[in-house]
């Protein structure tokens, strides 16, 4: 495996993982937050499972919608920064 894309797959595994976990922190299930953002439950298990990745503007609305960075989604950070105070 080429070092990038052990890069790669590292970063979609944090992104999984931190995704289940803002999903799980907010007391949130799937077809919740499938609903609000308008796409399907399997999806978002989908995210959460690493077996697929949203595109860029999915990852803009999944920021957005637990209001924190895309840093922080794809590892990059480790603090969450929430944008809105």
């Amino acid at each position: 495996m080429t070092h990038n894309r052990y890069i790669m797959l590292k970063h979609l595994e944090i992104f999984a993982k931190r995704l289940r976990d803002l999903r799980i922190g907010r007391n949130l299930f799937q077809g919740d937050v499938a609903v609000d953002l308008n796409i399907s439950r399997q999806t978002i298990s989908k995210y959460e499972l690493g077996d697929r990745q949203p595109d860029f503007d999915m990852l803009i609305i999944i920021a957005d919608y637990y209001d924190v960075s895309i840093d922080y989604l794809l590892g990059r950070i480790s603090e969450k920064q929430f944008l809105r105070q």
